[in-house]
């Protein structure tokens, strides 16, 4: 039975030569564009089986009007809103500050997500400000807030292993308690693939 809860999902339109970037030449850049839309719609269906389909915003980029944030929206009824212009901290507090309540944002990087990290993520809010779910990589896969701050994401070196040790300096600076139930690791390195192939081949798209 899912929750209730407002979610929100940062994605790119898959576009070639736009997402996954990283990944080429380990796989081609159309094997990359597959890949992408694959862990979407696998993101997607983890979300609707926590949380009710109309408390999940989908903010789109690139292509606000790509065939597949269309082809979402009529399928499983979620609303689509486009991402404002700004860096990656500008974007999340945008969607989180838009809740008007405490919830969650993640990307569509991590493929080990689960419906119970998300419940536990969002009932660690009734205590602390914020609950994140740091990455491997010195990021973080999922953030949520009981009030959205701008501070919170203000001078992140965004797409560097500092981003969570940063993080965790502006919410010491608000006074803020947080919470951190799991670590965990998303695809975004060419090692990243040796790793979805043992534990999760169904989501490869070769």
């Amino acid at each position: 039975m899912s929750a209730d809860f407002p979610l929100a999902i940062l994605a790119k339109a898959p576009i070639p030569g736009e997402v996954k970037t990283r990944l080429v030449p380990a796989i081609s850049e159309g094997e990359a564009v597959r890949l992408h839309e694959r862990l979407l719609r696998h993101t997607l269906a983890v979300a609707l089986e926590t949380t009710a389909c109309h408390r999940i915003t989908l903010w789109t980029a690139l292509d606000h009007a790509h065939p597949l944030f269309l082809e979402l929206a009529a399928r499983h009824a979620i609303e689509l809103r486009p991402q404002p212009e700004g860096d990656l901290g500008e974007r999340m507090h945008h969607a989180l500050a838009h809740m008007g309540e405490p919830g969650l944002l993640i990307g569509s990087d991590c493929p080990v997500l689960t419906p119970g990290l998300l419940y536990r993520c969002q009932a660690a809010l009734t205590e602390a400000d914020a609950v994140f779910l740091p990455a491997e990589d010195g990021g973080y896969v999922l953030v949520g807030v009981r009030h959205a701050n701008r501070r919170l994401f203000a001078s992140i070196d965004w797409g560097t292993d500092r981003v969570m040790a940063q993080t965790r300096e502006r919410a010491k600076a608000l006074g803020w308690r947080l919470a951190c139930p799991a670590r965990l690791w998303d695809v975004d390195r060419s090692e990243d693939l040796g790793r979805m192939a043992r534990e999760l081949p169904g989501l490869l798209p070769y």
